[in-house]
């Protein structure tokens, strides 16, 4: 016989090699890549399911490394800031600065907040998300938590108990299309103070390009 049967029932010859088998580990990297594209809009709603759906099933890595052939390098690196996706992240300060998270920071699984008197900014604009859940355990107290949002990204504030603090919530209008690439979970207390929820500060010349056109005058 010029070649053996493979489990697949597929002949192989001498001269050929079996493809390697994708791992659970493998999968995971590929689908936490799709996620940052479709933040990134690169992918559609649609898209983002088909390639989910395609990438799960997947058995061997060429089926996985096709998937993300076609997007940029940059979201096609999980780790383009070289820093690991940690699973849980505490911050404990009192009566100190401001505690900010921006730019390309990596959102980790899980946040810790024992905060005292200090403000906290996370902004999720440009922040590396590597999976679709973001649960924060707030112990915060005074001043105000700001979480900036983008398309996307959705915060769910039912866990979270106010205690002479509110919230206050501000969206803005977007794609119905769009994929949810996070679901942030605020739980734990937060005592005086706000927590708002907004999508990033317009630039001057966005604000510009959003106003209404002045009607003309005849003479």
């Amino acid at each position: 016989m010029s070649g053996e049967i493979s489990p697949t029932g597929k002949r192989s010859g001498s001269g050929s090699s079996p493809e390697l088998r994708a791992s659970h580990a493998d999968r995971d990297r590929v689908v936490d890549v799709l996620r940052i594209a479709a933040g990134d809009g690169l992918l559609t709603a649609d898209e983002l399911d088909e390639r989910l759906e395609a990438a799960l099933s997947a058995r061997t890595l060429s089926e996985l490394t096709a998937l993300t052939a076609d997007l940029p390098p940059v979201s096609a690196t999980v780790g383009a800031t070289g820093a690991e996706v940690k699973d849980i992240v505490r911050i404990e300060q009192v009566h100190s600065g401001a505690v900010k998270r921006v730019g390309r920071w990596v959102v980790p699984r899980r946040l810790e907040l024992a905060v005292t008197y200090c403000g906290v900014t996370l902004d999720f604009t440009d922040a590396v998300i590597t999976h679709d859940t973001l649960r924060i355990d707030v112990g915060m107290t005074g001043k105000t938590l700001t979480l900036v949002t983008r398309p996307g990204i959705v915060v769910d504030t039912d866990g979270l108990q106010l205690v002479h603090s509110r919230v206050k919530y501000r969206q803005t209008p977007t794609n119905p299309d769009t994929p949810v690439t996070l679901r942030v979970e605020l739980v734990g207390q937060k005592v005086h103070g706000r927590v708002v929820v907004r999508p990033p500060r317009r630039t001057f010349g966005q604000w510009l390009l959003r106003r209404p056109t002045p009607l003309s005058t005849d003479d």
